[in-house]
């Protein structure tokens, strides 16, 4: 968003078009005729002043700034029918109205220090038969800033992105609801130079998500999830993860299945519900703190997708206490190359996860217990540990590395409790 730009030049307070902030009035007309106003205009800022404003769907405008001063709250109406859907003749338009709609925009933003509070709106004809709208949807769109704005109390994803280039989202804090920062693509019509920086996302189901973006950067993030930490659903290229902190339990719920506790830290899993298109490669992750999950990462592709080149180092996990960390293929393609470099991993010994009997399924969409607690591969072409370590607080019968199918496997300076059974290979390598 180019802040600077000389054309960007009015300032139009909400109040002084008719916005109210006094908590009850409806201040959605006043504050979209303030925004039509501000881009008339050729653009610039539309200042709401410390109060709070409710509001059905705002609709933003290119060259148009929404600063929320403050002590300013944006708050959700109640009435789930009320808002305005990015897609209102699709036949899942109720899955996609939102409190703040930018459509079809160029350089325009949302920016703080003020608030916006969902309302935890519920929809019995929603998503799920309770999701409401998502509280800012950027759709079609670009040069799109969100910035400094807490948002609390969303009806169903804090940001949603469909189909839009150069979103930057930065030190944006986000409590409650179901994702923090969600993004997709289509098959034929990526999301490009998209990133997510100095955020802090406590969330009900995943902090950050996605399918088909090229181009993507996640730094420095403080992610608290009673559902994933990072998860990748389908393809996506050229996708840098670095110096991000993920831990659990959740502090606010899984709303669907009332649940606190962390899955993965971070999953990686094309096709994780339905079949999409495409490879998901050139992953780059780096600097991870993670803490208290289920499991540090996973992987995987299912039938439809394939996984290519995906690099993890500087991983340090602890506290993980019910399945090991794996990469694995499930479609019709092997996974090409996983390299892991200056990996920790440290699990809590759980007595019901060890089921050294157990055959290896296909996951469902996450993941389960399993004949090995470090590591398992699963046909794939190249595996490198190079300065990894597996320990555990008990010792464990199960092996701590099981590799089926898998091509060229190296291993440098790999680190395994005295007391392990080492490694397991159990089928002839994968073409």
């Amino acid at each position: 968003m180019e802040e600077e730009d000389n054309e960007m030049t009015s300032f139009i307070n909400a109040r002084e078009i008719g916005a109210k902030g006094d908590g009850t009035s409806n201040d959605t007309d006043a504050i979209n005729s303030a925004i039509s106003n501000c881009a008339a205009a050729g653009g610039g800022q539309v200042y709401l002043a410390p109060g709070i404003y409710v509001c059905a769907t705002i609709h933003l405008k290119s060259n148009v700034v929404l600063f929320l001063d403050a002590g300013a709250i944006l708050k959700g109406v109640d009435d789930p029918d009320a808002y305005t859907s990015y897609m209102p003749d699709h036949k899942k338009s109720r899955w996609h109205r939102a409190l703040i709609l930018i459509n079809g925009v160029e350089n325009a933003g949302v920016a703080g220090p003020g608030s916006i509070d969902g309302g935890h709106v519920f929809d019995p004809l929603g998503e799920e038969k309770m999701r409401g709208p998502h509280t800012i949807l950027v759709g079609s769109s670009k040069q799109v800033c969100i910035r400094d704005v807490t948002i609390v109390n969303s009806a169903n994803y804090h940001i949603l992105v469909l189909s839009s280039d150069e979103v930057d989202v930065n030190n944006v804090a986000a409590y409650g609801g179901w994702d923090g920062f969600h993004i997709r693509g289509t098959e034929d019509r990526a999301c490009r130079r998209v990133t997510v920086t100095g955020c802090r996302f406590f969330t009900g189901d995943d902090c950050i998500a996605g399918a088909w973006v090229d181009d993507m950067v996640i730094h420095n993030c403080l992610l608290n999830s009673s559902c994933n930490g990072i998860r990748w659903i389908g393809p996506g290229s050229r996708i840098l993860i670095s110096d991000c902190t993920i831990f659990g339990p959740g502090r606010y719920p899984h709303r669907t299945q009332d649940r606190y506790n962390s899955l993965v830290g971070i999953i990686l899993q094309p096709s994780a519900w339905t079949p999409m298109r495409g490879e998901l490669s050139d992953v780059t992750i780096s600097k991870i703190a993670i803490h208290n999950v289920i499991s540090a990462f996973m992987v995987y592709s299912k039938p439809g997708s394939s996984v290519g080149n995906v690099e993890l180092s500087g991983i340090k996990a602890t506290g993980v206490y019910g399945a090991p960390c794996t990469v694995e293929s499930w479609s019709e393609d092997a996974v090409r190359a996983v390299t892991l470099r200056d990996v920790s991993v440290s699990y809590h010994y759980e007595k019901d996860s060890v089921r050294k009997d157990l055959e290896v399924t296909e996951p469902k969409t996450g993941s389960r217990v399993m004949p090995v607690w470090g590591l398992y591969a699963r046909r794939t072409q190249k595996l490198v540990l190079e300065d990894v370590r597996f320990s555990c607080d008990a010792e464990d019968e199960r092996p701590a590395i099981r590799n089926d199918q898998v091509g060229e496997f190296h291993h440098d300076n790999l680190r395994l409790p005295a007391w392990a059974k080492n490694m397991q290979t159990n089928s002839p390598a994968v073409k």
